[in-house]
């Protein structure tokens, strides 16, 4: 077998200035197949992939992104098994070349007398008569305006081309060379020009469809002297140039636009006196960015007016692109706020203007809770329902046990009772220990109850979970919340000690306060609050009497729970916690 060297050169690009390698997409040493794709060129009008006619392997990479070529450059070397051969690459003209469109240029459109009576205007296609012409050498600012047809020239034997962009909307004043539409195959894309300074009467495509040589882009209304100027026909080198980035099998072209109902411009004057948008302007703003630049944008989902320019003369290149979509997604929540996403951000404000301050860092557990918490309280609808539990049987309970409880070397507080109650309800109501699916359209239904108990630190408040609280008792709950709270304090948690929880608990204990609202600690759907425990009179139908009232606070994830669901647990766990012989049931 021998091996030999296949040469991958820059095919016939024409009269193209500035054809630049814009993307490498193979590496030397890469195994390649017929027709794989080795790297983009990109000229100022069009971009394409070079492809190659033979399998091998990759040897020599003769160019570097951002290098400028001209015709029969090596670009790539591969090696092979036979001769040693040199090939063009299998590149369309079309993707270097100047993409300038075939243009029409329609009968002018008579310019009605000021002193003329009312009279409905002749259509655009139709020649009329005009009152007094002036000279063709010396034509005035009173000389009627035509329509300039814009359309696709031939396009040779290209497949699967449709209109990937439209780049500006009927009534946009455009210029000469200004890019209407992009044109997309399977492996190029190229700009469609305005052929002559005017105003866009209509658009004559849509984008995603399918177009064929002659369908007609837009329909501009210029000036006289611009339509005289503009091209009547394709010449051979335009319809060499215009290389196939259309299909043939498409749809027939579009039908002739009928003329515009609205008034058409007295003079030319209406016309040009207008102030022309920047090249390359579309709905979206003014941006300097190639096709194969736009194509990634289109796929990302980006605006590339909000995208800022490293290229040579402003120009927008992939890696702008690259960069800009990274800086997204790390950004913070607050940071996309800052950018104009969701809330207004909180002015900055100088407070040192005001007296002396001291500034001093959050901590780092502080400040990724901040940003999570602010994630689920921004993403989840919260519905906060309050209640209270009469735990009063359940305190003589708890205090009767204190001394067994000592022996067995564990302290037991309500948090212990609280778990196990949870544990119980959360069984009887599944939902309520479920997530929702990724697409947000299934309901994740958790057959194992591991429930979260908020824990204050000198850092922040953490989060550790209490694994399968159904199968434990209080003795050993009281137990674990002990252990995992102290370790918590002290920095020693490790990562799966504060993963997996399907429901949390946030207990204010001693510390004060009759109800709050608790942030729901997502992909959770909901979180207990308990305030603190207060004696109250409550009447027994004969008398108030003193009862242990403990505040209760449930926040749910709207989208999963409702009222009324709600209403029901909380009844559920209030009944449980005023009789525990129910987590027996």
């Amino acid at each position: 077998m021998t091996l030999s060297i296949h040469e991958v050169v820059v095919p016939d690009i024409g009269d193209s200035r500035d054809v630049e390698v814009a993307e490498l997409l193979v590496a030397v040493g890469a195994t390649v197949a017929v027709n794989a794709a080795l790297l983009v060129l990109e000229s100022d009008k069009a971009s394409v992939e070079v492809t190659t006619t033979v399998a091998g392997v990759v040897r020599e990479m003769a160019v570097q992104a951002g290098d400028k070529v001209v015709e029969a450059q090596v670009l790539v070397r591969i090696e092979t098994t036979g001769a040693t051969t040199t090939t063009t690459a299998t590149a369309p003209a079309a993707a270097t070349a100047p993409a300038t469109a075939t243009a029409r240029v329609a009968a002018p459109v008579a310019a009605v007398p000021a002193t003329a009576a009312p009279a409905t205007a002749a259509p655009a296609e139709t020649k009329v008569a005009a009152p007094d012409p002036q000279p063709a050498a010396a034509p005035t600012a009173a000389a009627a305006p035509q329509t300039v047809e814009v359309v696709v020239p031939d396009l040779g034997d290209a497949k699967n081309v449709v209109v990937a962009e439209i780049l500006v909307a009927a009534g946009a004043t455009v210029t000469k060379g200004q890019a209407l539409v992009v044109l997309e195959s399977d492996k190029a894309s190229m700009e469609i020009e305005a052929t002559a300074d005017g105003v866009v009467q209509r658009i004559g495509v849509s984008a995603g469809q399918e177009i064929v040589d002659g369908t007609v882009i837009a329909v501009l209304l210029v000036s006289a002297v611009a339509a005289a100027a503009a091209p009547a026909g394709p010449s051979a080198a335009q319809a060499e140039a215009a290389a196939p980035v259309a299909t043939a099998a498409a749809a027939a072209p579009v039908a002739e636009l009928a003329p515009a109902a609205a008034p058409v411009p007295a003079t030319a004057a209406a016309v040009v006196a207008a102030p022309a948008a920047p090249a390359g302007q579309g709905p979206g703003g003014a941006v300097y960015a190639g096709p194969a630049v736009r194509k990634v944008a289109r796929e990302l989902g980006v605006d590339l007016t909000a995208v800022t320019a490293t290229g040579p003369r402003g120009r927008l290149v992939k890696d702008d692109v690259s960069r800009y979509v990274k800086q997204r997604l790390q950004a913070p929540p607050a940071a996309a706020a800052a950018q104009g996403e969701g809330i207004a951000p909180i002015p900055t404000i100088d407070f040192s203007r005001f007296g002396p301050i001291d500034e001093q860092k959050l901590p780092r557990v502080q400040r990724v809770g901040g940003v999570n918490l602010h994630r689920s309280w921004l993403n989840l609808p919260h519905v906060t329902h309050h209640d209270e539990a009469d735990i009063t049987d359940l305190e003589v309970f708890r205090k009767s046990i204190k001394d067994e409880a000592q022996r067995a070397g564990v302290r037991v507080t309500p948090l212990a009772f609280l778990l196990k109650a949870c544990a119980s309800v959360l069984l009887a109501f599944p939902k309520f220990n479920a997530s929702l699916g990724p697409n947000k359209d299934t309901l994740i239904y958790k057959r194992y109850f591991n429930i979260g108990v908020a824990v204050d630190t000198d850092d922040g408040l953490m989060v550790p979970v209490v694994k399968a609280v159904e199968q434990k008792g209080i003795f050993q709950l009281a137990r674990e919340v002990a252990d995992l709270s102290e370790r918590t304090r002290a920095g020693k948690l490790k990562p799966d000690e504060m993963s997996g929880g399907t429901f949390s608990i946030s207990s204010l204990g001693i510390l004060g306060g009759t109800g709050f609202t608790p942030i729901i600690n997502a992909p959770e759907v909901a979180i207990l609050g308990v305030a603190r425990l207060a004696t109250k009179p409550v009447w027994n139908g004969a008398a108030f009497v003193p009862r242990e009232m403990l505040p209760l606070s449930l926040s749910y994830d709207h989208r999963v729970v409702n009222g009324a669901d709600a209403a029901r647990f909380t009844s559920a766990l209030m009944a449980t916690l005023s009789d525990m012989r129910r987590t027996l049931l």
